[in-house]
């Protein structure tokens, strides 16, 4: 008799945001030019200081202590008190990226079977952690035409069951760009409060908000001090997403103490990685500041530069580096399939993630497909005019007529 895999791995979905990749890699050995915009990798430059942090590496690369070496987590308890949320030692738990963070808040917060409200969407992996944790991802869906900000407490209320122990939120979003309120964060914390629920907040984009705007840590809310887990991650804020390193912030001793226990059963988080990060402590103070203004600028390109495509329709970002755009078609995976094997000019495509694997509901986001604007201006000023070429032809070549 066949052995037959678990359920877990049946259920295991795939990646919207990489699931194309083969074809990509098949149009770029065609000596296609793909513009990817479908992940979040900066182009950025890793800062020269983390990199010659890299130079100094030990005779021995040895185990160090599951919770983080004692000079990482002191560089984290700085950085927690410049931004208002000072921490004391036992509440920072160094992970190995943002993702195991997640993977741990998520194992710690709910036992297999047990649900989690996330609002829709929300970024595609945390499907995947929530299916290796056995815990239900039960969406809040939020609209375009509202800037996917927060809907009001009665629709949270109507999504509760027995089986609810948390609520997962991720502040800038991720895919939409949406910066949540002071008032929305106290007004999910209140629910939180009343009906007992832990409040796991994923807060890797802290630093990237625009036009004057302030983003707000839920550590800087005392009511929910007992309650709010924090997941963040070096990945992002310095351009370092291969270096795979993060933390789980949390003032509650037992997740704490849940956590670290997870953490001794994996060892401990990359040594060369935590190595890389202390040359943060070397950086300017306007270093931040700037990566954030370049940013700005590319979100303003391309909301301007797809505005004008007829059919296209999306709200500007307030955050984070993406755009969930709608476009004029049925099905966002066959477009994006289509750019990469049907479509290219002037020897150039571009890639996409289609938006439907961002939700949880059937049939949501087939007409939506996410963008990261982390290529350069130029880069992104192409990009604007490959997809307004494709849409025509996509359109015409599936019958569907002319643009609107």
């Amino acid at each position: 008799m066949k052995p037959q895999p678990s359920d877990r791995a049946r259920r295991m979905p795939a990646s919207p945001i990489r699931k194309l990749a083969a074809l990509a890699e098949a149009a770029e050995a065609a000596g296609v030019r793909v513009h990817h915009l479908n992940i979040g990798q900066p182009d950025l430059p890793t800062p020269a200081a983390m990199r010659r942090r890299l130079e100094r590496v030990p005779e021995v690369l040895a185990y160090t202590p599951s919770a983080g070496t004692a000079s990482f987590l002191a560089t984290l308890h700085a950085y927690y008190a410049r931004i208002g949320a000072p921490l004391e030692p036992g509440q920072i738990l160094a992970t190995t990226g943002g993702s195991e963070a997640l993977l741990f808040a998520l194992l710690a917060c709910a036992d297999e079977g047990g649900e989690a409200l996330a609002p829709e969407p929300f970024y595609t992996n945390y499907s995947a952690f929530a299916n290796m944790a056995g815990v239900r991802l039960a969406p809040i869906t939020t609209r375009a035409e509202d800037g996917f900000h927060l809907p009001p407490r009665r629709v949270w209320e109507a999504a509760l069951t027995p089986r609810t122990r948390l609520v997962l939120l991720c502040n800038p979003n991720n895919p939409t760009g949406t910066v949540y309120t002071r008032d929305e964060l106290r007004e999910v914390g209140r629910f939180c409060v009343d009906h007992g629920l832990f409040l796991v907040v994923d807060e890797v984009y802290r630093e990237f908000v625009y036009d004057g705007r302030a983003v707000v840590s839920s550590l800087t809310l005392p009511e929910l001090e007992d309650r709010v887990l924090v997941v963040d991650s070096l990945s992002k804020r310095y351009s370092a997403c291969g270096i795979r390193l993060g933390c789980l912030c949390t003032r509650n001793a037992e997740i704490y103490d849940a956590c670290l226990r997870m953490a001794q059963a994996r060892l401990c988080p990359p040594e060369l990685a935590q190595l890389a990060a202390l040359g943060v402590n070397e950086l300017d103070p306007g270093f931040l500041p700037g990566v954030v203004a370049e940013y700005e600028r590319r979100r303003d390109l391309l909301f301007e530069g797809l505005g004008r495509i007829p059919g296209v329709f999306l709200r500007k970002p307030e955050g984070a580096f993406y755009f969930i755009a709608r476009l004029p078609v049925l099905d966002s995976e066959d477009f994006a399939r289509f750019l990469l094997t049907d479509f290219q000019q002037d020897g150039a495509t571009v890639m996409v993630a289609p938006a439907p694997g961002f939700y949880a509901t059937p049939g949501l986001g087939r007409d939506e497909v996410r963008i990261a604007y982390v290529l350069g201006e130029e880069v992104l000023r192409e990009a604007v005019r490959l997809l307004g070429a494709a849409l025509p032809r996509y359109r015409e070549a599936r019958g569907l007529g002319p643009m609107g």
